[in-house]
C-alpha cells in the first residue's frame, strides 16, 4: 500500500451550511482531502468502510443518530480511528462533548459563534480544527518521533520539599486527568493547580466531573482563591491562572493577558508563576497535548530547582507538549498515564518526609583494618 500524501477527512454534520464551510476550508489546506460527508450518524457508519478516512469530524446534535450514539458504534468497529467532536459553545454542547471524550473521542472543536461573518468562521476552523486534525493523524509530518531513551536529565539545583503540583495538558487531557486525580489520596498534603486547554463552560463542567470521581476536592479556579492542601483547581476558560504569595498565604490570580501559544489559559503562564512563587518546592507534570505549551515553563521550574515529569508517548493521545518538553531536556522522568497519579504522590510524600527534620549525623568508628 502506497503511503498517503493527504489526510483523508470525513465530515458528519446535519447542517448543509456547516458541511459546506468545513469542506471548503479543510480542502483548501494542501495536506487535507475531504473524502465524504454525511448528515447523521447512521449514514456515517455506512459510509466509513467505503471512504476509509484517517480522521472523522462528528457533530454532537443530529437527527436519526446523534454524535454520541454514532461515536459509541464507531469505537466498537474502529477503536483507533481519530474522531473530533464538533460542538456548540453552550452548556449542553459542553456537557455532551465531555460525554463524548469519556466514550473515546480523540478531541473536540467548538463551532464558530454566530458572528455573521463567514470569514471569521473559516478563520476559526483554520486556527482550531485543522491543527487538531494534523496532530491526530498518524503520518502527519508534524508528529514528534519517539526518543530512543526515556530520560534526559541534566545538572541542576537539588529539589527541595515539594509544596505544590502544577499540571499542564491539552488534547486527551480530560480523560488523562480523570485517571490521575482519582489516584491522589484524600489527605494529599499540598495543593494542585491545573491548566487544561478548554473554553469557558467546559472547564467548569470538567472540574465538576473530576470532583465527582476523586477523593480530593476539585473546582474551577477563581481570583483570590486560597491554595490549600488536598484540593485541585482547574484554570477557567479564557483566563490565564497564576499563583501568588501575599502575607505568607498563597492564592490564585486570574488575568486576560494576551494568549500564549494561541491559548488562554496557557500552561507556560501558570508554570512561570509556580517557579517564581515556589522555587524548588514545585513539581510540574506535562501530559498529553498538541503544541509546545509548557516547555519554557518547565525550563523555568527546573532552573528554580523544581522537578518536571511527563507522560510517555504510548499513553498520550498526542505526544506534543510532553514530547517537546522531553526533547528540550526538561524531563526528570517519563511515565505511562497509569503511573502518573501514584508517581506524583510518591514524589510529594518522599520529598516531605526527607525534609521533615534536619538529618542527624552518623559517626562511624575509625577504620582499624590496615591490611
Amino acid at each position: 500500500m502506497q503511503p498517503r500524501s493527504k489526510i483523508r477527512v470525513f465530515i458528519v454534520d446535519d447542517s448543509v451550511v456547516i458541511r459546506k464551510i468545513l469542506s471548503d476550508t479543510l480542502s483548501a489546506d494542501p495536506s487535507i482531502e475531504v473524502v465524504s460527508s454525511a448528515q447523521n450518524g447512521k449514514l456515517a457508519l455506512a459510509k466509513i468502510p467505503q471512504c476509509e478516512p484517517d480522521v472523522v469530524t462528528l457533530d454532537v446534535e443530529m437527527p436519526v443518530m446523534n454524535g454520541i450514539e454514532a461515536l459509541a458504534e464507531i469505537r466498537k468497529a474502529y477503536p483507533k480511528l481519530p474522531v473530533i467532536m464538533f460542538s456548540t459553545l453552550t452548556e449542553a454542547g459542553a456537557s455532551a462533548t465531555l460525554d463524548a471524550l469519556a466514550l473515546g473521542a480523540s478531541d473536540y472543536a467548538t463551532k464558530p459563534s454566530n458572528t455573521g461573518s463567514p470569514e471569521a468562521a473559516i478563520e476559526a476552523i483554520r486556527c482550531e480544527l485543522i491543527p487538531k486534525i494534523k496532530a491526530l493523524c498518524p503520518f502527519a509530518p508534524s508528529r514528534i518521533p519517539a526518543p530512543s531513551v526515556r530520560v534526559l536529565p541534566r545538572p541542576r539545583i537539588r529539589p527541595g520539599r515539594i509544596e505544590i503540583v502544577a499540571i499542564g495538558t491539552s488534547t486527551g487531557g480530560p480523560n488523562a486527568l480523570a485517571e490521575v486525580f482519582p489516584a491522589i489520596p484524600k489527605d494529599f498534603p499540598i495543593p494542585i493547580v491545573t491548566v487544561q486547554h478548554m473554553p469557558p463552560i467546559f472547564t467548569r463542567l470538567l472540574a465538576d466531573r473530576l470532583a465527582s470521581h476523586s477523593q480530593i476536592a476539585v473546582e474551577e479556579g477563581y481570583d483570590g482563591g486560597n491554595l490549600v492542601a488536598g484540593k485541585a483547581w482547574i484554570a477557567p476558560g479564557n483566563y490565564h491562572m497564576t499563583v501568588k504569595r501575599s502575607s505568607l498565604r498563597p492564592h490564585i490570580e486570574l488575568n486576560q493577558d494576551p494568549h500564549e501559544h494561541s491559548c488562554r489559559p496557557a500552561v507556560d503562564v501558570l508554570f512561570r508563576s509556580v517557579a517564581e512563587t515556589y522555587g524548588p518546592g514545585a513539581l510540574a507534570v506535562v501530559m498529553t497535548g498538541m503544541g509546545s505549551d509548557g516547555v519554557l515553563g518547565s525550563q523555568r521550574i527546573r532552573e528554580a530547582g523544581g522537578e518536571v515529569i511527563i507522560q510517555d508517548e504510548s499513553s498520550s493521545i498526542v505526544w506534543g507538549m510532553p514530547g517537546l518538553t522531553y526533547a528540550a531536556g526538561q524531563a526528570d522522568g517519563v511515565y505511562p498515564l497509569s503511573m502518573i497519579g501514584a508517581e506524583i504522590t510518591r514524589r510529594v510524600l518522599h520529598s516531605r518526609a526527607s525534609h521533615a527534620a534536619p538529618q542527624q549525623k552518623t559517626f562511624l568508628a575509625p577504620e582499624t583494618n590496615f591490611r
